[in-house]
């Protein structure tokens, strides 16, 4: 085996090897293990933004109605903290249902 290919593969082993112990560095908060609703219902709305943006990049949806589409994220996001503020932190099984129907409203605007 050539010295090239052998460093290759050094290389290739030390990134896995490094990939399997950032694995855990990457595991929920503290806050996300205490708030599994709120944490949802934010990774949803990041998704959303993240096929907005994706949306405007392949000229599908333009700038102002992704603006209007972020306004509606926003005004959902705001929404959930005071849901949260109102209830020691956290919300509860029907707050998430109102929020998830609410932004199912939003998402299926996108792309449209």
């Amino acid at each position: 085996m050539s010295k090239s290919i052998r460093t290759v593969l050094t290389a290739i082993a030390a990134t896995v090897s490094l990939a399997c112990l950032a694995a855990p560095a990457m595991a929920d908060t503290p806050w996300q293990t205490h708030h599994p609703r709120r944490e949802q219902v934010n990774n949803r709305l990041a998704r959303q933004n993240a096929r907005i943006h994706q949306q405007v990049r392949e000229g599908e949806v333009s700038r102002a109605k992704a603006a209007r589409l972020h306004h509606a994220d926003h005004r959902i996001r705001m929404q959930e903290r005071r849901m949260a503020a109102r209830n020691g932190g956290r919300i509860t099984k029907r707050q998430q249902a109102r929020i998830n129907r609410e932004e199912s409203h939003v998402s299926r605007r996108i792309g449209k």
